[in-house]
């Protein structure tokens, strides 16, 4: 009896195929949970479609990463002197975001990250001068562009890349490779067209892993189901039965990720109005769970526990039996799953 993430595995390498076709030469990201799958299968099916490079989040995932997968390592997260050093082989490449971080990587493989719109971390237009020295004791890999995946000013991402390879070229500094992330497959063609002697390689980890919604679901096993009638009382706070129907005990708790959410952009009315009708029921213990029975989300009968949720189920449902499966709508990078089935 377990939280299951099952897997159509054909449909899902079918996916991962069409997204390679569209962005020759990309780097696969595999970072954070290994988006649902862990790093270990994501590294497993980086090698098997036959990727040159992974790239990873952190210093920590790429030194457990590095038994698996044989090819270079990019770790996204910038290198800050006074970092806890780990060990890690020469095929891993750093990435930089400071004419001083350069500076501090003497004889290390390196990508540079230029400071994009999303105005998080890079080299900015100023410093470009300063990068001359500093390059000659490294070994450049390349630069980066990290973008937003929203436009709500209507600029052009195509636009943004072509302003940095003419800051880049107008410093001298070399255009061999140009990473980037978050650009369309016909913007990328554009580019490669636009500078036809730099590689652009597109870092992509939700589209490609996660881009086929119909691939992957998961499905919390039914525990123990308990009829209940209206009034009566159960759990740890002991609230009242709404009405008559079941307590059901389904695996999915809080360790899964049952119940975790990230706060989430809302555009438009209508988003905007859920947001607040959820926020005003959460305030009467009323919070409506992941999981799915009978074709409708049921609410949870009290918060999710460790390992277990406990929903509660009308009579006017079908009742369920332990044993049943419910699918759980969860986000895949913050659920942790028992056991990955494949179909």
């Amino acid at each position: 009896m377990a939280l299951s993430l099952y897997v159509d595995t054909a449909r899902w390498r079918a996916h991962q195929k069409s997204v390679i076709e569209q962005f020759p030469g990309l780097v696969p990201v595999c970072k954070g949970n290994g988006y649902g799958f862990g790093h270990e299968r994501l590294a497993d099916e980086a090698i098997r479609f036959g990727s040159d490079m992974l790239a990873v989040g952190t210093t920590y995932e790429a030194a457990r990463i590095k038994d698996w997968f044989s090819g270079d390592l990019l770790v996204l997260t910038p290198f800050r002197r006074g970092e806890e050093p780990v060990p890690l082989p020469d095929r891993v490449i750093r990435s930089v975001s400071s004419v001083d971080g350069v500076h501090g990587l003497v004889g290390a493989r390196v990508v540079i990250e230029c400071m994009s719109s999303m105005k998080r971390h890079g080299v900015k237009e100023e410093e470009l001068g300063q990068l001359h020295a500093a390059i000659e004791d490294v070994r450049l890999e390349g630069f980066a562009l990290h973008l937003p995946l929203d436009r709500t000013d209507g600029s052009d991402a195509v636009e943004e890349v072509i302003g940095w390879m003419d800051r880049l070229r107008n410093a001298r500094l070399p255009l061999h490779t140009m990473f980037v992330s978050h650009l369309k497959a016909a913007e990328l063609a554009r580019l490669q067209q636009q500078f036809p002697q730099t590689r652009f390689r597109a870092r992509i980890g939700t589209r490609l892993w996660l881009g086929d919604h119909e691939a992957t679901e998961y499905r919390g096993a039914v525990l123990d189901v308990t009829p209940v009638v209206k009034g009566d009382r159960f759990g740890y706070r002991q609230g009242k039965a709404a009405s008559d129907g079941w307590l059901v005990v389904v695996a999915g708790g809080t360790s899964h990720g049952v119940g975790l959410e990230a706060p989430k952009a809302l555009h438009g009315v209508m988003p905007r109005a859920k947001g607040v009708a959820r926020a005003g029921l959460a305030t009467v213990n009323r919070n409506l769970s992941p999981f799915v029975w009978s074709g409708k989300q049921r609410w949870f009968a009290e918060p999710p526990h460790m390992q277990v949720s406990i929903l509660f189920v009308p009579s006017d449902a079908q009742e369920p039996r332990v044993g049943d499966e419910l699918v759980a709508h969860l986000r895949h990078t913050t659920t942790q799953f028992d056991r990955l089935v494949e179909r």
